[in-house]
This record gives C-alpha cells, sequence and structure tokens, in this order.
C-alpha cells in the first residue's frame, strides 16, 4: 500500500443561504477524508460570501480498501455563540482518480473549481470553490 499527501485548498463560498434574517452568518467549514476532520476558521460577519484561502492537509493511501470511498466532504455551518451550530449545507468530491494518478506519477491536482452546495433533500444551497493537490510519499 502507498501513501500521500492530500491538500485541501478552501478557497470561499457564493450564495449560502443565511439561515437567520436579521443577523448575518458566520460561516465555517468542516472537512473529512475518511476518519481525519480538518476545521477552517469562522469567516466572522461574511454572510453568503465568506472567503478562507486556507490550505488542509490529510494523509491518503492507495489503494485503501474495499469500503474506503475516497471522498472530500464539506459541511458548512454557522457559528453561533450561545446555541448549537447550524447546518447550512455540504458537497462531497470524489477524489479517487487524483489519488491514483498521483500515485502513478508522482502528483496530481483537481484546479480550483466550483461544487454545488446542496442541503440534506438535495436542493441547491450555493456553491463552495475548492482545489485538490495529491503527492506521493514514494
Amino acid at each position: 500500500m502507498a501513501s500521500g499527501i492530500l491538500e485541501v485548498v478552501l478557497v470561499d463560498c457564493k450564495g449560502i443561504r443565511e439561515k437567520e434574517f436579521l443577523v448575518k452568518m458566520n460561516p465555517f467549514v468542516v472537512i473529512r477524508y475518511g476518519n481525519q476532520e480538518c476545521k477552517s476558521s469562522v469567516a466572522g460577519g461574511e454572510g453568503k460570501k465568506p472567503v478562507w484561502n486556507e490550505k488542509f492537509t490529510f494523509n491518503a493511501e492507495y489503494p485503501g480498501g474495499e469500503d474506503h470511498k475516497y471522498k472530500l466532504t464539506f459541511h458548512i455551518m454557522d457559528k453561533h455563540k450561545i446555541s448549537d451550530d447550524v447546518f447550512v449545507g455540504e458537497t462531497t468530491i470524489y477524489v479517487k482518480d487524483v489519488v491514483s494518478l498521483g500515485m502513478e506519477t508522482g502528483k496530481a491536482e483537481l484546479r480550483r473549481g466550483k461544487y454545488r452546495v446542496v442541503l440534506p433533500d438535495k436542493t441547491y444551497a450555493g456553491e463552495i470553490c475548492v482545489a485538490v493537490n495529491f503527492t506521493s510519499n514514494v
């Protein structure tokens, strides 16, 4: 089994839906890859158009076994000081091809792109912009 580093660049979001009428959102993103998890900073008061420009790294193995889905999930949340954080939407990006190609060539990337943010019922809730790079440890 070979391994490498999966680097995720969280750029921004546009058009995400605010859950409260009078107060701007304080969005942040929880990114998961397998059993690994990272959280972005809170984009305080940025509402529907938060900008992060943050990098996160995950350890990746290939092949990862039958039940490994090679997916990055992005859960967009609204930070609340008093009550629980509120779910805003989510995106899933499958990265098996990037990891596989990166294992063969040493490096592979998904250039910066926009992905649909959806609610649990799969209705559209805005877009998120991310880039993904994979570098093999070999």
